[in-house]
């Protein structure tokens, strides 16, 4: 491979070429050319040229499967969305969508052309808000199994004065009072975890009242979170700009001191929309997990 050989990398197709902003100021992936602006029929894409031995296929999938390098490539794309998303409506490409030049880049982006074009005007004006619900206490373990139950007949008490024989008496009482405890907890830990599932259900529903869009992504496990307690709810909500204060206020609301119990919520935005920014979504209307794919142009 030639050493100077460069893809172009996509990150973001625009309704309209930026005015008066120079895209070139921008930082974009490490290694790489400036940030550029190439017409597409109606519309306009954001790319830049990155190397091909750090960005070819084998290479960039090495790179990918170190952590390290992971967060450095997405956070340089995802600097480079936002910067399209501050000269207007934007629609996020996938993370690395590479192409051969910049006709096969240009090419992909006329021939969806209709379909971008309605998700921008989908878009305009809009943000997205991640909202996560947690149990409010971690899941606790399973009983102990019968093997940790005290046996009373081997202390050597006495019943009615007659000094146990060993025929197990004590201990059935004993093993009985032993089983409702743990069908008591069970009970409780029933009970608080359907309450749980109620709360995050009622934040979903009362955020859905003011977003234009709203999708579920699949719960995030304890080792991505940092927490314990189970993610009940990883919701994304498509909010129009002049809505939003309403949407903050319902999520003051929900969570006011006392008004959930069961729950921990936490947001965050506004956002690129990221998960509605999807042409299958703009296709089929369907609520579906954003999945991340890469493309390269042949």
């Amino acid at each position: 491979m030639n050493a100077d050989a460069t893809l172009v990398c996509a990150f973001a197709v625009l309704s309209a070429r930026p005015a008066g902003a120079e895209p070139h100021a921008h930082p974009g992936h490490d290694g790489g050319g400036p940030l550029r602006v190439l017409p597409a029929g109606d519309l306009f894409l954001l790319v830049q040229d990155v190397p091909a031995a750090g960005f070819g296929e084998a290479a960039l999938a090495q790179r990918l499967e170190r952590p390290d390098e992971l967060e450095r490539v997405a956070r340089a794309h995802h600097r480079a969305v936002e910067t399209a998303a501050r000269w207007g409506p934007a629609v996020p490409l996938p993370l690395a969508t590479l192409y051969l030049t910049d006709d096969t880049a240009v090419r992909a982006v006329v021939e969806r052309e209709a379909e971008l074009a309605a998700l921008l005007d989908r878009l305009r004006g809009r943000t997205e808000w991640a909202v996560k619900v947690h149990a409010a206490t971690a899941a606790t373990t399973a009983p102990p199994s019968g093997a940790g139950i005290r046996n009373n007949g081997d202390a050597g008490t006495r019943n009615n004065g007659t000094e146990n024989d060993g025929t197990g008496t004590d201990r059935g009482v004993a093993g009985r009072a032993y089983l409702r405890r743990v069908s008591a907890r069970r009970r409780t830990r029933q009970e608080e975890h359907e309450q749980a599932l109620a709360e995050a259900r009622a934040v979903d529903r009362e955020l859905r009242r003011h977003a234009v869009a709203a999708t579920r992504h699949r719960p995030q496990s304890s080792e991505l979170t940092g927490k314990d307690a189970p993610q009940l709810l990883n919701g994304a909500y498509l909010v129009d700009d002049a809505d939003r204060a309403a949407f903050t206020g319902a999520l003051e609301r929900l969570t006011a001191a006392g008004r959930l119990r069961g729950v921990e919520v936490v947001a965050s935005g506004p956002w690129v929309p990221y998960s509605f920014a999807r042409l299958d979504e703009q296709r089929q209307r369907a609520e579906r997990d954003p999945e991340q794919q890469r493309e390269v142009g042949a």
